[in-house]
Parts: structure tokens; sequence; C-alpha cells
């Protein structure tokens, strides 16, 4: 009796260690993280149309073990665009966003707003490179709205001057194929300005 006493003891003492029998969960645990995932969940190809009047071709990549997101966006301003690049990264806890611009400077941007399940994201400027001030124009504020796995909505501030310049909305929809996503948007008169 006391020998089966003993390897109780020894049973509940060993399950204790072992710790919960349970998975633990892995869903990003802020709203920062869950953001991230679903800008690495964009990793594709896409087209983009904005309200300005022109399309654009991005290219999404998760790199570096997923440590950062590539987007390379090429032919808004037309056929001979050579195209801008905006990486994503978590800092911490923080989400941040860089743009190299065709305005040649690079703003900063963190997301300042998140909602909760990560689908709605407002970035806000927090500083540049290549910019003597920050009346220098730049990009100064990106919205973005992830509807689904194939539509994604941004829109975008310019600054100069001590104010908004103007914003676009962009609407995004995932390209099925290799072939559609290697097919060059024709150049709108507006882009051509």
């Amino acid at each position: 009796m006391r020998s089966l006493s003993f390897t109780c003891v020894i049973l509940i003492v060993a399950s204790a260690w072992a710790g919960p029998t349970t998975a633990p969960s892995t869903a990003p645990s802020t709203p920062a993280l869950r953001a991230y995932e679903h800008i690495k969940s964009l990793a594709g190809e896409w087209e983009g149309r904005s309200t300005k009047g022109w399309t654009e071709r991005l290219t999404i990549r998760a790199m570096a073990k997923g440590s950062f997101v590539m987007e390379t966006s090429r032919f808004a301003h037309g056929p001979d665009d050579d195209g801008m690049v905006t990486m994503y990264h978590m800092d911490g806890p923080y989400l941040m966003l860089t743009h190299y611009c065709l305005a040649q400077n690079q703003p900063r941007m963190r997301a300042t707003e998140i909602s909760d399940d990560g689908k709605n994201v407002v970035f806000t400027f927090l500083d540049g490179t290549n910019m003597t001030s920050r009346d220098k124009g730049h990009m100064d504020k990106a919205v973005f709205h992830f509807d689904s796995p194939d539509a994604t909505r941004s829109q975008w501030t310019f600054y100069a001057n001590g104010k908004e310049q103007w914003m676009e909305a962009i609407t995004y929809r995932r390209l099925s194929s290799s072939a559609e996503a290697t097919t060059q948007p024709a150049a709108t008169e507006e882009s051509r300005r």
C-alpha cells in the first residue's frame, strides 16, 4: 500500500512538472503582431488602382526568416517607372514602415492605431532620411485595411510646407497567375504627368 501511495505522489509531481497538456496558443499576442502577420500573408503579386487614375504592380515578399516584408511597386508613374519599395518590420512592440519614395527620401512611419484583429492599421510619420526638415515633401501617413486574403485597400498622405497636400486611395487585388503578374499595365494620361 505504501508503495502504491509513493507511486501516486511521483506521478502527480511528474505531471505537474511537465506542465499543461494542452498546446500553447500560436496566435500573435498583440494587435501589432496580428497586423504584421496580415502583411506577411500578402506575399505574392498584386495590382493596385488609385483614385488618381493610375495602376501599379506590387510584389510582396517576406524575407530574412519573416523578420521583414519587402513591397516593390512598379509602373504607378508610367512604363519607365523603376519603382518604389516599402519595408515593414517589427521594432520591439512597434510595427514600422519605411517608404523608399520617388520623392528621393525615406520616411519612416510607426503604426499608431491598430484594430484589435490587426486588419486596420494607421501609420504616421516618425522621421525620415534625405529630408532637410519635415516640410520637405514626403509620404506622411498611410492607412491600410486588410479586407480579405485577396483584397486590400490603402490611403497615402503627402505632406509638404506644413500641411497635407493630398491623399489618395488605392484598392488592391491579388493576381492569380504569374502571367497576369508579369503583364505591364498600360500607362494612363494622368500617370504620364
